[in-house]
This record gives C-alpha cells, sequence and structure tokens, in this order.
C-alpha cells in the first residue's frame, strides 16, 4: 500500500458493514479517506476506533447517491479540498425484497434501487474518473456487484435488485473498454456479493476486471444479514477481513496480476 499513501481514496455508503471497515482500513494504511453517506454521523463515529493519526485522515461528506447534486457537491468538495480522487470504491447498495416487481403501487421502492445501485454507481464512476483524467492518475474504481448480477435464483425473488447488478456487470465491462480505449492504466474492479437468503448462504466476491483479479469472501457480519444467521455455531467472517483483503490487492505492485483470493471463515459448508 505504499504508493497510495497520501493518495485521496473516496467509499459510498460509508456509515455501516463492508463500507465502514473499508473507510477505516484505507485511513489506517495512509489514504486520505472521505466517506460518502446519508448518515454522515456514523462515519464521524468511526474516527473513535482509529488511532489519532488515522482518524484526522477520515472525513465524513453527506452525500445521497440517489441524487445527482449530492454527487456532485461531493466531489466538487473532495477536489477543491484534497486534490482529487485516486480510488473510488461504489459501495452504495439497497434491496428492497418486501415488494416484487408485480407489486402494486411499487414505483418508488423500484426507482430507489435502480437510481442506488446503477445511476448512483455510473456517476460517481463519472466524476472519479475526471478528476483522475484531469490530473493524469492511475486510479482505482471498485464496484460493488452481486452474483444476481449473472444468476436469477428461482427459490428467491429480489424484483429489480437483479437487474441493476446485471447492469453493473454490463457497466463494468463498458468502463473497462472505456478506459482502455482511452489509453489509460485506471483499473476498474467490480465486486460481487452473493446473497442465498433461503438456502441461509451469503458470500461476498470482489473482481477486477481490468486484469481479472477477484476475492472471494464467505459469509461477513453487516446490518444486511439477516440476524438469524448472526446466531449460532454458523462460521461467519468479519468486515474487517474483507477490508484486508481488499488492502492485499490494491497493495501488490503493478507487475502483479492476482487472479483469484479466497477468503472463507474456517468451517465453512459451502
Amino acid at each position: 500500500m505504499d504508493r497510495w499513501v497520501g493518495k485521496v481514496a473516496v467509499v459510498t455508503g460509508a456509515s455501516s458493514g463492508i463500507g465502514a471497515a473499508i473507510v477505516k482500513a484505507l485511513a489506517e494504511a495512509g489514504m486520505i479517506t472521505i466517506g460518502l453517506a446519508r448518515r454522515v454521523e456514523r462515519v464521524d463515529e468511526l474516527k473513535k476506533e482509529l488511532p489519532v493519526e488515522a482518524a484526522d485522515r477520515l472525513h465524513a461528506f453527506r452525500c445521497d447517491v440517489t441524487k445527482e447534486e449530492d454527487i456532485l457537491a461531493a466531489f466538487k468538495h473532495v477536489e477543491e479540498v484534497y486534490g482529487g480522487v485516486d480510488v473510488l470504491v461504489n459501495n452504495a447498495g439497497i434491496a428492497r425484497p418486501s415488494v416484487q416487481l408485480f407489486t402494486p403501487n411499487n414505483t418508488t421502492q423500484l426507482r430507489e434501487v435502480v437510481d442506488t445501485n446503477l445511476m448512483g454507481l455510473a456517476l460517481c464512476s463519472r466524476e472519479a474518473f475526471q478528476s483522475m483524467k484531469r490530473r493524469s492518475v492511475d486510479g482505482h474504481i471498485v464496484n460493488i456487484n452481486s452474483v444476481l448480477g449473472h444468476y436469477v435464483p428461482a427459490h428467491a425473488t429480489f424484483n429489480i435488485y437483479g437487474p441493476t447488478k446485471y447492469g453493473v456487470t454490463a457497466l463494468t465491462e463498458t468502463m473497462r473498454h472505456e478506459l482502455r480505449l482511452a489509453g489509460t492504466k485506471i483499473k476498474v474492479t467490480v465486486s460481487k456479493r452473493i446473497v442465498w437468503t433461503y438456502l441461509c448462504r451469503w458470500q461476498t466476491v470482489i473482481t477486477f476486471v481490468h486484469q481479472l483479479q477477484s476475492i472471494s469472501p464467505g459469509l461477513v457480519r453487516t446490518e444486511a444479514v439477516p440476524s438469524v444467521l448472526l446466531t449460532g455455531e454458523m462460521p461467519i467472517l468479519e468486515p474487517e477481513d474483507i477490508a484486508d483483503a481488499i488492502l492485499y490487492v490494491l497493495g501488490t505492485p503493478p507487475r502483479v496480476q492476482v487472479h483469484e483470493l479466497t477468503v472463507r471463515p474456517v468451517g465453512e459448508f459451502m
């Protein structure tokens, strides 16, 4: 991670779970880290969990990624105060499993999922890329995706969540080609979260599309995981375990190609 020390990272959805673990890890690794979230006070609270020096590198900025004006304001703030973006982690994402595609009057819920998971990701990536391009930075964009962007299980329904994640898959590949054709060395990463609520199985996978690298964690303790899975003896990873894996991949030198790194809790049955 030495080459990222003093560089600027922006993480969306940074108020809890994996996002919170990532901003803390990046700040401790020496990056100036800006956590974007609607619950900005929760990002500020994370400073109490860090050493003083790292806490001074963690900053919060309120941003609802469903609102373009919030995104533009956030990236303008990062540009003016911190000089621009070097690493972007598109971590913000939601699901609305309580409604189905054919549920009456579900338009608001469906639009929330589309605007958060797809449009918010696209607009944040656009602004980060423009910042990197202006400064000739070979940065890194990380997109949190889902295996539901590749496969829709017959035993569960997530309404429009799956289609938005299919969109993230295509969007990431489009980004990869646009970055290649633009002659940049900016990397783009897609991260896949597997959700099997009916089978009580959860997994997270992070795949680097530009160099086809992947990090594959097992069940992770986050707010999104049903409470029934957090009790008993089911093996589970902590969000910090995933953040450590991300630090490892980010920290490899440009000559290193990590094709796949699997991180599972000891005793996992999957």
